[in-house]
């Protein structure tokens, strides 16, 4: 079977895999439909990735369809239903298992990270990781995971209706943590340095938008709130200069749910954190709870689903767009691969 291969950096092949035999008990085997690139697989691309398996088959955002399941399966999956996949793993063992707060494991191994991902004709995976995606069509359910992070920042900062809520980033994760959000009742500020992706932000149900590139993001920020600043802050870019405005910007006795991985060390005026006296948290993948809030929002209809997907391409065109994207990094929404 065909597959993608990101071998070094800026490398990247079409490898022939085989294919795998019936599905083992307990398993189900997927035909792959779509399959995301997203952030994490940009920076494997460039060498910036340092969790990543090299080489490392990608891909993590998945719409396929059941082609075969094991025995042991439950008789709620079937052969051709079309599915997503919880990517992450758990051990079971670690703190934030005992938990119950396994899409936070220690010892997590993600799809096309940590472990061989899904970009590739077939894959065989536990039905337990296997998550229906009710009618969504299998281009739709490729955009369910990298939302469903989103969503699940907005339960971290136990975002409500009373809420004013800055989320900084709109990229797709942002645009998950936004849609979240307003369907909590808050009133939303989308911030991101590109007006295109700030119009969208719009569309998606954000009260205003915010270029921190072109505007004044303090006074803007004061105008909008009365001064008093957003309640929530959501970091979703992963950047020293976002992280920074997060804890500056956020209100007196605010939340800030940090997404994005800082690519080096960001320094902080740490009396904000005592004086605001805030509540600093992070917001790592996603619960399955997560994605059935998106598919479930996804089925609505209401989402402009095409303006999230800047391009679908064949898995022999993912070097040349992979160059693309690393030339344009702030153009792109979603990039889907049709298998």
């Amino acid at each position: 079977m065909k597959a993608i291969q990101i071998t070094h950096s800026q490398e990247l092949n079409i490898v022939e895999l085989p294919q795998p035999a019936q599905p083992g008990e307990g398993e189900v085997l997927l035909r792959l439909s779509y399959v995301g690139f997203c952030g994490s697989d940009i920076n494997t691309f460039m060498g910036r990735n340092t969790m990543a398996l090299n080489p490392v088959i990608p891909g993590h955002e998945v719409g396929a369809v059941i082609e075969a399941v094991g025995a042991g399966v439950p008789e709620t999956l079937k052969p051709g239903m079309v599915v997503t996949c919880n990517p992450y793993t758990n051990c079971g063992k670690c703190a934030s298992c005992r938990n119950q707060r396994v899409n936070a494991c220690q010892h997590n191994e993600t799809l096309g990270v940590q472990r061989n991902g899904a970009m590739k004709e077939f894959i065989v995976l536990p039905w337990e990781k296997i998550i229906p995606a009710g009618s969504l069509t299998p281009k739709v359910t490729a955009l369910v995971e990298p939302m469903s992070v989103g969503f699940h920042a907005v339960s971290r900062a136990q975002v409500t209706d009373i809420d004013v809520v800055m989320v900084i980033g709109c990229g797709m994760v942002g645009m998950g943590a936004i849609v979240r959000s307003v369907m909590r009742g808050a009133t939303v500020i989308a911030a991101d340095i590109d007006d295109e992706k700030l119009a969208l932000a719009k569309k998606m149900g954000a009260t205003y938008t915010l270029n921190t590139k072109t505007e004044d993001a303090h006074q803007r920020l004061s105008e909008m709130t009365n001064g008093f600043g957003p309640d929530v802050v959501i970091e979703a870019v992963g950047s020293v200069p976002t992280y920074q405005m997060a804890i500056n910007e956020v209100a007196f006795t605010g939340r800030v749910a940090c997404i994005g991985y800082a690519k080096s060390e960001v320094s902080f005026q740490t009396k904000y954190f005592v004086q605001k006296e805030l509540d600093i948290r992070g917001s790592r993948n996603a619960q399955p709870s997560d994605f059935r809030a998106v598919i479930r929002y996804l089925e609505r209809g209401t989402c402009p689903v095409d303006a999230l997907i800047t391009k679908v391409i064949k898995p022999e065109e993912a070097l040349e767009t992979m160059r693309w994207w690393s030339e344009n990094p702030g153009k792109v929404f979603r990039i889907l691969v049709e298998f």
